[in-house]
């Protein structure tokens, strides 16, 4: 359940905006495994990523929320797996979904500051306990074979 704080805060974006826009990537190590990450504002796992900033392109938007999540750094362009609707959660919100294979990035220093509780590379057929329902369907999809759907 979200904290108040986290509800202000989305409550005040979605009036403040008639469309967002949101980014994340599946990060994958040389095990076969995946990069999640556990907010200290929310809870359950996610694949990192985050909200555009205002005139941010969504590749500069992914580029930087993996540095500063998990200290990822894109060193190749990531692929483009697929763009959902977010409606049932936000009116007129949706989410950019990429895949960033090894050698596409190298290990950095996240830069976030008390926004992360913990990172871990997870097995994406085995996802942690606690994973958020879009992010284990988006698991499934990738990894899984299932059919992508049009809602994360």
């Amino acid at each position: 359940m979200p904290n108040l704080r986290t509800h202000v805060f989305q409550s005040w974006f979605r009036f403040s905006r008639s469309l967002t826009i949101g980014v994340r990537a599946a990060v994958e190590n040389e095990d076969g495994k995946v990069m999640m990450v556990r907010h200290t504002y929310t809870t359950g796992w996610f694949l990192p990523g985050g909200g555009l900033e205002k005139n941010e392109p969504a590749i500069e938007a992914i580029r930087r929320e993996l540095v500063e999540e998990a200290g990822i750094l894109l060193e190749a362009t990531p692929l483009l797996f697929g763009v959902y609707s977010n409606h049932p959660n936000f009116r007129n919100d949706h989410v950019i979904l990429y895949r960033v294979p090894l050698g596409f990035w190298q290990a950095g220093t996240a830069t976030s500051r008390g926004e992360i509780a913990e990172t871990a590379w997870v097995d994406p057929m085995n996802p942690p306990e606690g994973t958020t329902p879009g992010n284990a369907r988006r698991l499934k999809e990738l990894y899984g074979g299932t059919p992508i759907e049009a809602f994360w």
